[in-house]
């Protein structure tokens, strides 16, 4: 009777939900509390389930669930409960998923960090994409494989068992004591996995990590369906796709990157850059076995990047993380030259992920002498020729750019570029991420794709939906939101001189390098490094509290780029330096425009703050 009461709410939620539980990417930072994520939510709609509460405007007043629905959004947060109150569980221990192999991938790599035996048990069929030779070869996973034909069949084991079943209505599991974990496989849905019992919720927060940075949360489109079918406790519907989006996609990404490979497009940017990573490495093993791989990655970059390769090196005993310094004071190529000196030494195997323009600082290197630093030949310790390095570029600042075509300038290097999607391709309508490869990388790229395949992490029906809908005017909205950008900067320059604005040149953005964003550092005061830093990081929480106060339509504190209206202000160091080591994160502000908000109005505020000074 609880059930059909609890399903009962649960229709009335999804008949009135916010619209913004679908459409939404990014939710604002200051109405999120990172270490609630989920959570601070969930308790909420809790409140409002035991009073019989499905108002639009109570859910609507709900705090954000994460700052990002990578990491999971509310939809997804209310299937888990849902699931989890069925089945007398905590929320926590129910997981989704976009990806049908990600989350058996989660359970496989906590139990090779902490050296605990797994045993993965199924009926039916394995995913299609599963491959267990690549999977132990490859990342090096330790499991043994078993068919059943029930659950009942399933006995002690000394380590994890991890039970996979194919399923066609939602919540519909049975539990037994002797599975750890269920991988619960919904058609064209996704995954839920269920972590059985206390003894196994240690590995919770490393799962959810593994869907923070490695794959995403069954999608807002997809969780919906579910829910959808498991109020009405019926089977869930048959995939509907339209044929020509994907087609439509790859064509748009091959003729805005001027490039002639097949491109990829993934869940998200992390999806795709994972894919990317753990191609390398398999291309590595393939072809210069027994020797080091060195993934080399700015220190401050992007923290979801920086985490990522620290995680593939902290899983594989021959994948190593080297720092490249590439802000400020240091130069990209001079940086370059130096670790690649370095690692032709050791005769090791050199992968380069780089953002140009570089995130937060905005700076691009001349791209002639990084031309010149990658081609260069180097030679081993003993005199050998060394392993020529692979370029991982990431211009999700500037999509529009030409690095790989045939006569563009990263065209004769080996080099392998890729976007996070959820910018300005869809115009932050839905997450998705792409790479391409120049004609030098075109077995790299097969590999790359296997894994993407592997990870089950290709772009959802709806992605490529949004993408065929929001590519073909990307560039028009790039020239419109630089030029808007472009005019704000001029303004803060004049209006508050003593800032550090860092943004690209005119003569850079004559070469095609238009971004939206900049990032600016405020003047400060004080008698000591110390009073002068505390006074700085109070002066831009003054400025963005203003800014999305006084223009609350259009200012958010998000770190969100590339939307299609408004503008978006952040801190790198607490938000997308988030995993970064301390001392290399940047404590200022960067800014966003779109290519439609109100300048004149944010010019105005933006004095209001000066003055305030």
């Amino acid at each position: 009777m609880e059930d059909k009461h609890m399903l009962n709410y649960i229709e009335d939620v999804l008949n009135n939900m916010p619209t913004d539980w679908l459409r939404l990417t990014t939710h604002r930072l200051d109405i999120y509390n990172e270490k609630l994520a989920k959570t601070e939510f969930l308790n909420k709609f809790e409140d409002l389930y035991k009073h019989n509460n499905s108002a639009s405007t109570a859910l609507n007043e709900l705090p954000t669930a994460y700052d990002y629905i990578r990491l999971g959004h509310p939809l997804s947060c209310v299937l888990e409960w849902t699931i989890g109150n069925l089945y007398d569980l905590n929320a926590e221990h129910v997981i989704s998923f976009d990806s049908q192999t990600v989350p058996v991938l989660a359970i496989l790599r906590h139990n090779l960090l902490i050296n605990k035996n797994t045993q993965i048990v199924y009926t039916g069929n394995l995913p299609e994409c599963f491959d267990a030779e690549v999977l132990q070869r490859v990342y090096g996973y330790k499991f043994e494989l078993k068919a059943v034909d029930h659950i009942d069949a399933i006995t002690h084991f000394d380590g994890s068992t991890v039970f996979i079943s194919e399923q066609n209505e939602m919540g519909s599991i049975a539990l037994n004591s002797h599975v750890d974990f269920y991988v619960n496989l919904y058609a064209h849905l996704g995954s839920v996995l269920v972590v059985n019992g206390v003894k196994n919720a240690s590995y919770i927060s490393e799962i959810q990590h593994v869907r923070r940075r490695e794959t995403i949360a069954m999608s807002p489109a997809n969780t919906l369906n579910a829910l959808k079918a498991l109020v009405a406790q019926l089977p869930i519907e048959p995939k509907r796709i339209d044929s020509n989006n994907k087609p439509r996609v790859l064509d748009l990404i091959a003729n805005i990157t001027n490039t002639t490979l097949k491109p990829l497009v993934a869940s998200s940017g992390l999806s795709i850059q994972y894919a990317i990573m753990m191609g390398l490495v398999n291309d590595a093993l393939e072809n210069h076995e027994g020797k080091a791989i060195k993934f080399i990655v700015p220190p401050n970059c992007y923290g979801g990047t920086n985490d990522q390769a620290r995680r593939v090196a902290a899983c594989i005993d021959n994948v190593e993380v080297v720092d490249l310094p590439v802000d400020g004071d240091n130069d990209m190529v001079k940086s370059i030259h130096t670790v690649l000196d370095n690692i032709a030494k050791q005769d090791a195997v050199p992968y380069i992920i780089a953002e140009i323009p570089t995130n937060p600082r905005v700076e691009v290197p001349d791209l002639i002498k990084l031309k010149e630093a990658l081609s260069k030949k180097r030679k081993t310790a003993t005199g050998e020729m060394a392993i020529d390095p692979v370029f991982i570029l990431d211009q999700t600042f500037c999509p529009n750019v030409h690095f790989l075509g045939k006569g563009d300038i990263l065209s004769t290097v080996r080099t392998i570029s890729y976007a996070s999607g959820s910018k300005f391709p869809s115009g932050g309508k839905c997450i998705a991420g792409y790479c391409v490869g120049n004609e030098q990388t075109s077995t790299l790229m097969q590999h790359i794709e296997a894994h993407l395949e592997l990870c089950d992490n290709e772009a959802t029906d709806q992605q490529y939906e949004v993408l065929a809908e929001q590519m073909p005017s990307m560039n028009e909205r790039i020239e419109a939101a630089y030029k808007n950008t472009r005019q704000f900067v001029n303004f803060i320059h004049e209006a508050l001189p003593e800032a550090k604005i860092n943004f690209v040149s005119d003569a850079l953005a004559k070469d095609g390098f238009t971004p939206s964003v900049f990032s600016l550092g405020l003047p400060t005061k004080g008698d000591s490094d110390e009073e002068k830093e505390a006074y700085k990081r109070a002066l831009n929480l003054k400025l963005i509290n203003l800014m999305i106060t006084k223009i609350p339509d259009e200012s958010k504190f998000c770190v969100s780029y590339g939307q299609l209206k408004g503008c978006y202000w952040t801190i790198p160091a607490t938000s997308t330096q988030g995993t970064t080591k301390e001392g290399d994160k940047d404590y200022i502000v960067r800014a966003s425009l779109s290519p439609n908000l109100d300048l004149a109005l944010h010019k105005k505020v933006f004095l209001e703050f000066v003055e305030s000074i």
